[in-house]
């Protein structure tokens, strides 16, 4: 069976104040003949479809577009909601678009019931698992410390004993969004920390012949049958160096997993540039990248008159503007943001309680510190599923 693996596609998601529904509405046209071209047996998104769990009508309207153009084709797909959806308003109405072929898997209670396919070796069986919430699905996985491996943990034994009451030979694919170990992040991607604990290891899913991950935004291979296949486009300034992708997957008789890498259309390329101002404006190794999408880092130990439209002079489509002088690390005059620059908010309020008493927290309070974090993170989902 050949199958298209492809998630976090963030419908509705802008870059930088640019516009992307259209190299959105690009990709869903390139996914489409990939199927049919390509000759796929099923298509797999693992999550993220929507950028918010309120997207605006022109994201609702490309997804529509989207289910249409998939259920002409003729081929199954299955698709799991991720962290940005709002798994009730992406299911509404799975069951009737199911009778079309598009299988829409919101429920966690539903982990161990797949959808199944047959091909000329027999069956293979789906399984959708949807970003699992640990605050709000560990009743349901009858877990009782609420983290990612617990609840994954849990969801995947239904899986296993799902499939072990299958005719043997069925082979197996699980869709899930999660953070696996191994997994290199970007800065597009909302934080699913838990406990001070994000990733969960491979090794949860033991059992199936291949796991479709979604959440991270680079296309990357955890091992030959654990992979992500990143999102369609670029979502942040540090994915510049991503090939973005969707994943072929050959699913043989036996199993075994043959993978290539199919490239997704590129609407602008991505550059970071860094120096001072009129160096940048002047250097001709930079010729290259006039047409590309800039974030512009100015290195001026002051700060130049009108940086942005000198840049745009010959940068046109620079959308970001950050200033890092040339300084000592520990300098005062170095900017706050780039401080606090790649610490997690646990570390930021640990370093706010050692400034104002001289010493940091102690393992009670940290621990303090951490669930707060952690319920206002989970009220936020709440929330989110309630609105």
């Amino acid at each position: 069976m050949r199958v298209l693996h492809t998630s976090d596609w963030h419908l509705g998601r802008a870059f930088h104040r640019v516009n992307l529904l259209g190299a959105q509405a690009e990709f869903i046209g390139h996914l489409v003949a990939t199927v049919r071209e390509r000759e796929v047996d099923a298509v797999v998104v693992s999550g993220d479809v929507y950028d918010r769990a309120v997207p605006p009508l022109a994201a609702i309207e490309l997804f529509d577009t989207a289910l249409h153009r998939l259920a002409d084709l003729g081929v199954p797909t299955v698709m799991i909601s991720g962290n940005h959806d709002s798994a009730r308003r992406l299911g509404v109405g799975a069951g009737l678009i199911g009778r079309a072929g598009i299988h829409l898997r919101t429920e966690p209670s539903a982990a161990g019931t797949p959808v199944v396919l047959r091909d000329a070796h027999g069956d293979v069986a789906f399984y959708g698992l949807p970003y699992l919430e640990p605050a709000l699905v560990k009743d349901e996985f009858g877990v009782d410390k609420a983290g990612h491996e617990a609840v994954l943990g849990a969801a995947m034994d239904r899986v296993r004993a799902d499939l072990a009451t299958r005719a043997r030979g069925t082979r197996s694919v699980v869709l899930a969004h999660a953070f696996v170990t191994g997994g290199q992040a970007s800065d597009s991607e909302r934080d699913i920390t838990v406990g001070g604990v994000a990733a969960v290891p491979a090794g949860v899913f033991d059992g199936v012949d291949y796991v479709a991950l979604g959440h991270l935004h680079g296309c990357q291979t955890i091992t030959e049958r654990v992979r992500y296949s990143g999102s369609p486009l670029a979502y942040s300034f540090s994915e510049a160096d991503h090939r973005k992708s969707m994943w072929l997957i050959d699913l043989d008789a036996d199993g075994s997993v043959t993978a290539e890498r199919v490239d997704c259309p590129v609407p602008r390329p991505l550059a970071r540039i860094s120096g001072a101002l009129d160096d940048l404006l002047a250097d001709p190794e930079l010729t290259r990248h006039e047409d590309a999408w800039i974030e512009a880092t100015l290195t001026d130990p002051v700060r130049p008159a009108d940086p942005m439209a000198r840049l745009t002079e010959r940068f046109p489509h620079t959308l970001s503007l950050v200033f890092a002088p040339e300084r000592a690390p520990d300098a005062p005059q170095v900017s706050y943001a780039r401080r606090l620059a790649g610490r997690t908010d646990q570390q930021i309020a640990q370093d706010f309680v050692a400034h104002v008493r001289g010493a940091g927290p102690d393992e009670h309070e940290a621990t303090v510190l951490r669930e707060a974090f952690d319920a206002v993170r989970a009220d936020d989902a709440v929330r989110e599923v309630a609105r």
